[in-house]
């Protein structure tokens, strides 16, 4: 297993293992808008040329993805092959987003599923769960170094 930043050229792979895990695990708790608005993200080329993606690598294929905006103090995808759920990747995933973060703090707007998984990462809710454009959140914040 390896963890690097994702070409521009395996962007595709990477972004369509994002769209397959949350149809399979989010989208059933958003509305039709709220699907069709994270879609959305996909087709802003300057939303995701201003990402740092990484993935993790079995045998050449991607598995995990994680994606930070801002100065990489923003985590705006984190989705892991649900065969590869609870194995630790994501903790893994999340660890080299630490190691190369110079932020103090790392926030996030977790989707009700991710909730618990933020949280034992060592996350904590901001605010109580929004919504916006059909996208239901939960604000989040990871201290770095407390």
């Amino acid at each position: 297993m390896k963890i690097r930043r994702i070409s521009k050229k395996e962007r595709k792979e990477a972004l369509q293992l994002v769209l397959d895990t949350f149809m399979e695990y989010e989208a059933p708790d958003y509305s039709e808008k709220g699907v069709e608005t994270f879609k959305s993200f996909f087709a802003d080329e300057n939303y995701m040329d201003n990402l740092v993606i990484y993935g993790t690598f079995i045998d050449g294929k991607i598995i995990s993805v994680i994606a930070t905006r801002n100065n990489r103090n923003h985590i705006a995808l984190f989705f892991v092959d649900g065969k590869m759920h609870r194995q630790g990747i994501g903790r893994r995933m999340f660890e080299e987003v630490l190691k190369n973060s110079t932020a103090d703090k790392i926030t996030v707007h977790s989707s009700p599923y991710a909730v618990e998984v933020y949280r034992c990462l060592g996350f904590i809710p901001t605010d109580t769960e929004q919504l916006t454009d059909g996208i239901r959140y939960t604000p989040m914040t990871y201290v770095k170094w407390a």
